[in-house]
């Protein structure tokens, strides 16, 4: 019994130690390489910048986000979108182990919130879309806020564009 105690006594401190090694960091971006992926550039002919400027908010619409501010003058877009994120088994053992004390907290909506700007430089258009996210418990608190970092999600998003452009132009 003695040395069945000091196996899983051991076992518990090489767990402890593994768990507490430290990790190597995510390697971080410098606001310069954050922008570039944040940016695109577009051809400017007469009337470009409103082309793109539609194209980005037909994208916004279509992948759900809500237009809460698009100026023309100032090239600036701003639009949110409001997601339930809520795990019903997580709610429920929330509920369930919550005590007579304060109510239970759990990760109900995400709100991802883009602000994007549409500037002419002579021959050229350059937009720059700049995504966060905001995770909120069911009490409606904070428990984070983050801006988006992949590169992969701004691709994705830029590709919409492209082909909006693409059909603004054409017309269709």
């Amino acid at each position: 019994m003695v040395r069945y105690l000091a196996l899983v006594g051991f076992s518990v401190f090489l767990t402890l130690m593994c768990g507490c090694a430290p990790m190597s960091p995510k390697p971080l971006r410098t606001q310069l390489e954050i922008r570039e992926f944040q940016t695109r550039t577009y051809e400017n002919q007469k009337g470009q910048s409103i082309h793109v400027m539609k194209s980005v908010i037909d994208v916004l619409q279509d992948e759900g986000f809500i237009i809460k501010n698009a100026d023309r003058e100032l090239g600036f877009i701003t639009a949110s979108k409001e997601v339930d994120i809520e795990d019903p088994w997580v709610s429920a053992f929330a509920h369930f182990g919550a005590g007579t004390g304060a109510p239970p907290r759990y990760r109900k909506n995400a709100i991802t919130e883009c602000s994007v700007n549409i500037t002419e430089f002579g021959k050229e258009v350059k937009v720059r879309a700049v995504f966060q996210r905001k995770v909120l418990d069911n009490l409606g608190g904070t428990l984070g806020v983050a801006q988006v970092e992949d590169p992969r999600f701004y691709q994705e998003f830029f590709s919409k564009v492209d082909k909006g452009v693409f059909i603004e132009k054409q017309g269709i």
